[in-house]
């Protein structure tokens, strides 16, 4: 008899993960380093010193310690929230009638609704701890900038938001959030920095992007005193306190016995699946799990995986950050205004770019509406609504549960629910009404975004 599984799964707060683990060191090839536009060459840790705090450009540039301990002080906030729930989804396995187990990770037990605090707190620890007083980012469909508004709060650190402006009018009560917890919420582009009325006069109309919005931030940041950047995603840092997530959920799958044949995670930039998978491609890494799969599942209005070029390409719009090695659709991409499902952003990690460039990684992408239905469907089954995020891993994994329908494999699938979908009621009713309209870049669309890499390529 099949040893039962209980719905939800808690570690125990003893049992929580002390330290984050780098992924880097045990990869058999590394990322390519950021570049300085200006030289071509590499960047040093103490060039990111003007844009990040010093710890964290340390965490950003290491790529030989294992494991890194987490802060007493980032453990006592984590406490609040975490250990978050492993969850097996019997409701929605009975409903596909598939022979497959599915299991996902919650992140959505916190006020910003998502993974996203476990970075914040992490970066807004080390910019107080290093006696910096203010802090600036970007934030696209709202969950970064409200974790990175609670953690501000909490340390007591004045915030500046610049929000991409079709989200800022999608979701007013996001922008709410954030001013609870006292975030300075400014629409991107704006006519508070050079960058922004840069954009602006040569695009009046435009609805605006994460890399304009990381411009500002970025502009912003390093012409106010004692100011430092911080980013929600596509950062090694970023992806190194995320792994937390899939620490916790390979420790709790240990407990109960189980562990995944295929890991899902949804991909913007790469924060949530880099978390999940870190400790898991270890094990693909050194050979002890070789034939393990792992799905990047990314938006077709936005396919960074499935149809970007894998080129050193900057970061920002404003093309004044560093030069990442990454697959890019190109810094002046911008997706279409009626994309509702969030992961807008034009690059992707360049961890998971080289792990997907080397083949130990696969990608998909989806229409909109198709991530809608999954996450309706999902609703019903295990009543929690997901962010529109979160339902590409969803869309992902049914369809993973669906093959093991046909051939009648028994597989084990795990996926990342990165948060909840309670500021996003707009998308949501524009699907149930019927108003959502899918969106495709043609390759004439992509060129315009290629142009914009840089010539070094």
């Amino acid at each position: 008899m099949e040893k039962k599984i209980p719905h939800r799964f808690y570690l125990t707060e003893e049992q929580m993960p002390k330290q984050w683990y780098n992924l880097r060191a045990d990869m058999k090839e590394q990322p390519e380093p950021l570049l300085n536009p200006a030289t071509g060459k590499p960047v040093s840790e103490e060039e990111l010193y003007p844009i990040f705090c010093k710890k964290l450009a340390n965490q950003e540039m290491d790529s030989t310690t294992r494991y890194i301990d987490i802060p007493e002080e980032v453990l006592e906030m984590y406490k609040i929230y975490r250990p978050s729930p492993l969850c097996r989804a019997y409701n929605l396995e009975k409903a596909l009638g598939t022979p497959a187990k599915i299991y996902y990770k919650f992140e959505g037990n916190n006020t910003s609704g998502s993974h996203k605090l476990n970075s914040a707190i992490a970066q807004a620890y080390y910019a107080k701890d290093q006696g910096l007083t203010s802090l600036t980012t970007e934030t696209g469909a709202g969950q970064w900038g409200t974790a990175l508004s609670e953690a501000c709060a909490y340390f007591g650190l004045p915030l500046d938001i610049f929000m991409v402006k079709v989200s800022y009018e999608q979701k007013p009560f996001r922008k709410a959030v954030m001013q609870v917890f006292n975030g300075n919420v400014i629409p991107s582009p704006s006519n508070t920095t050079n960058i922004g009325r840069k954009i602006l006069e040569e695009n009046p109309n435009t609805t605006g992007s994460l890399g304009c919005a990381i411009s500002e931030a970025v502009e912003k940041a390093v012409s106010t005193e004692n100011c430092r950047y911080v980013l929600g995603s596509v950062l090694n840092q970023v992806l190194l306190h995320q792994s937390i997530i899939g620490l916790e959920s390979k420790k709790a799958m240990e407990i109960l016995g189980e562990y995944p044949d295929v890991v899902v995670g949804c991909a913007g930039g790469g924060s949530n699946l880099g978390g999940l998978i870190a400790p898991f491609m270890k094990d693909k890494l050194d050979g002890t799990k070789p034939d393990m799969r792992f799905v990047a599942v990314e938006p077709a209005s936005c396919p960074s995986f499935t149809r970007g070029k894998y080129a050193y390409d900057f970061c920002d719009t404003g093309k004044i950050t560093p030069l990442a090695k990454m697959y890019t659709l190109g810094s002046g991409f911008i997706p279409s205004a009626n994309h509702a499902g969030g992961l807008r952003y034009h690059g992707m990690s360049p961890i998971l770019s080289k792990l997907y460039h080397d083949g130990y990684m696969e990608a998909v992408s989806y229409e909109q509406t198709k991530v809608f239905e999954a996450a309706v469907q999902f609703a019903k089954c295990e009543t929690i609504l997901p962010a529109p995020e979160s339902a590409h891993a969803i869309r992902g994994a049914i369809d993973e549960a669906l093959k093991c329908k046909e051939t009648g494999e028994a597989k084990t699938i795990l996926f990342g629910l990165t948060g909840t979908g309670y500021f996003d009621m707009k998308a949501y009713s524009e699907f149930l009404e019927g108003r959502m309209n899918d969106y495709i870049p043609t390759d004439e669309d992509l060129e315009k975004g290629f142009a914009s890499l840089p010539k070094l390529n």
